[in-house]
């Protein structure tokens, strides 16, 4: 049987890990290079936001006819009234989703907005 022997020079000898350390003056300059993007970011934002029109001259202004719900009115009638030729279920679809109705309930005296479409 052969056996297998080592020298002492082919045993590497065990490096004692090292922790990185930073200094002061290290810790300014992650902090610096960290900010940069954030800075430049806040900068083109602020050149980028001041052409917003603040006057409201080209401002488009919507009107909406409304109609008041009285005491047994439902959707179907509502819109059955406002436009008798176009299927109902679109009308309805398009009075919740403009007044953002939820389960179709409404309450006596509440104004619902009529789409443009069919408010001429």
């Amino acid at each position: 049987m052969s056996t297998i022997t080592f020298s002492s020079a082919a045993v590497l000898p065990a490096r004692p890990a090292t922790r990185l350390r930073l200094t002061a003056r290290g810790r300014r300059v992650v902090l610096a290079v960290a900010a940069v993007p954030l800075a430049v970011g806040i900068a083109f934002a602020a050149i980028s936001g001041g052409s917003a029109m603040a006057s409201g001259e080209q401002a488009a202004t919507a009107t909406f006819a409304t109609v008041t719900v009285m005491p047994g009115d439902t959707l179907w009638s509502i819109a059955e009234g406002i436009a008798p030729e176009a299927d109902p279920r679109d009308v309805i679809g398009d009075i919740t989703r403009l007044n953002l109705l939820r389960g179709g309930e409404l309450q006596i005296g509440q104004e619902l907005a009529i789409p443009a479409q069919y408010s001429e």
